[in-house]
């Protein structure tokens, strides 16, 4: 599996979203001049993000974008299904009998990579935007570096 840049982009933004909508709506051209990313782009990820339930805009003035559940309780594996869809390393139909396939009871390997694609979704759905959160609140942003706890705000 390789995530495009709708997922690797599309999770920055959450996050930035996340820190920065705590107070007041956060507006795409903020989020895109912090994260470097496209405002065009960005409106195409943030309506994707609209439509899976886990951004809400406001409208009119001092308007923007807030989280529509708690950071806590969105994972990434939600960011990420809501972004890129489908997020198995391989699609297999001997896992799938709706699909079919005409090896399946023959084939060893379907287990190979059933076990890839639970092992993926339960790490994306054990991280939680919180959590990332508090990790980017705890590196330095000049140079990555992590800041010791008691110079956090």
């Amino acid at each position: 599996m390789k995530l495009s840049t709708k997922g690797r982009y599309g999770l920055r933004a959450m996050i930035d979203l996340a820190q920065y909508s705590e107070e007041e709506p956060v507006s795409i051209s903020s989020i895109a001049a912090r994260q470097e990313i496209s405002e065009r782009y960005l409106e195409q990820l943030m309506s994707l993000l609209r439509k899976a339930g886990l951004i809400k805009s406001i409208r009119g003035a001092g308007g923007g974008y807030v989280l529509d559940k708690a950071a806590v309780d969105i994972s990434v594996g939600d960011i990420l299904r809501a972004l890129e869809g489908s997020l198995e390393a391989v699609e297999c139909g001997g896992l799938h009998p709706e699909v079919g396939c005409d090896t399946a009871d023959r084939c060893v390997t379907k287990y190979v990579w059933q076990k890839i694609n639970e092992s993926i979704t339960q790490t994306v759905n054990e991280i939680k935007l919180d959590q990332l959160v508090r990790e980017s609140k705890e590196l330095c942003s000049c140079c990555g570096q992590r800041v010791p706890a008691e110079k956090i705000k």
